[in-house]
């Protein structure tokens, strides 16, 4: 046996979360051959890797069927600080982080996540949009940049990852690295090292607000974001029907709860009437009338705006132009509306609350 041969036998084993073979990632050194022995290390980026026996095991396999059926593997682990650990200081500075989430799917929370970064640069202000819905990254086809690649600077182990700008808004997603019609199926640790990339290894610079467009419900992808970042506070996005108010309740009690302790920004009623464009001074309420501003009132927390439902929101979204470029349309001056309360509310907040700090966890 050979060193060379240990090498070519361990380049068929792949690290999932980083896609790339175990060799090409430096993880494996120290390679010692003893007759029908061979001892190596495997470096792991950190202490907690969940597919660190995964690899181990794959490794040993490898070496009875590349090398020699009969090798004896003794592989030793090791472990770095991992380059994107959370610090005293994250890298990325954005003045407000804003993080906007609905206790479900279906209340249209991208949509609205969208039209407020336009808004926001309509009026004067610089702004991120990260896509935080890992599993259904929808940003790059609503602001009209589906297949764009990021452009990535500096060398392997410090990638920096340039969001893609449009409409003003600098904006990064998982959907620029996977096929739009590819499903992406990952367990949780993966989607949080993908989210956390973006996070750290974003050319954010400093904006006046970065808005993150969290998954529907409560889970890993939210937890992450309140461990790594300062959030400002949150925005919750629903519809007036009670289904869908009971979720964002829930929403709002995990962000107000004691350990994660976020401030609520504000309440927004997505889909809050129908108004037919041939006839704009009427109003339908399919969904019922006044949910989340009696919730709003309930909770002690502002409703935000109103969002009327028009053909040209659905259209919009699919053909990647938010509708609040025209922002005097309906409901293009709805959104503008809800970005000036938003910043209102911001600025109260600033004013009367210390900065937020990240959810600490005690391992």
């Amino acid at each position: 046996m050979t060193t060379e041969e240990i090498i070519s036998a361990l380049k068929h084993i792949s690290h999932p979360a980083a896609g790339k073979p175990i060799v090409e990632l430096n993880m494996v050194s120290d390679i010692h051959i003893s007759g029908l022995n061979v001892e190596l290390t495997l470096t792991f980026a950190k202490a907690q890797d969940p597919m660190k026996n995964t690899i181990v095991k794959a490794c040993e396999k490898a070496l009875r069927f590349y090398v020699h059926p009969d090798v004896v593997p003794h592989i030793r682990i090791k472990t770095v600080q991992q380059i994107q650990e959370p610090s005293k200081k994250h890298p990325l500075q954005a003045k407000n982080i804003i993080a906007v989430a609905s206790g479900k799917g279906g209340v249209g929370k991208s949509t609205v996540a969208a039209n407020l970064a336009v808004a926001l640069v309509k009026l004067g202000y610089s702004v991120g949009l990260l896509d935080a819905d890992i599993y259904g990254p929808s940003m790059p086809r609503m602001l009209g940049v589906e297949g764009a690649q990021p452009e990535i600077k500096g060398s392997e182990g410090h990638e920096i990852m340039v969001p893609v700008e449009q409409y003003g808004v600098r904006m990064l997603s998982i959907g620029f690295f996977v096929r739009p019609e590819d499903a992406v199926i990952w367990r949780g640790p993966m989607a949080t090292s993908a989210l956390k990339q973006m996070l750290c290894q974003g050319e954010w610079g400093r904006p006046d607000y970065l808005l993150i467009d969290l998954p529907p419900g409560t889970g890993d992808v939210h937890l992450t974001i309140v461990q790594e970042l300062p959030v400002t506070g949150a925005v919750i996005v629903s519809t007036p029907q009670e289904v869908a108010l009971a979720d964002a309740v829930r929403g709002i009690n995990m962000f107000q709860s004691d350990k994660v302790n976020v401030p609520i920004l504000g309440l927004v009623e997505n889909m809050a009437w129908f108004t037919p464009k041939e006839l704009p001074d009427n109003r339908y309420y399919f969904f019922g009338n006044g949910g989340c501003k009696a919730l709003a009132e309930r909770e002690g927390i502002r409703l935000l705006g109103q969002i009327p439902i028009v053909q040209g929101i659905c259209e919009g979204g699919d053909n990647g132009k938010p509708v609040v470029t025209n922002e005097h349309s309906i409901t293009g001056k709805a959104f503008m509306d809800l970005a000036q309360n938003l910043i209102e509310a911001v600025n109260e907040r600033n004013e009367s609350m210390p900065p937020t700090k990240p959810l600490e966890v005690n391992r």
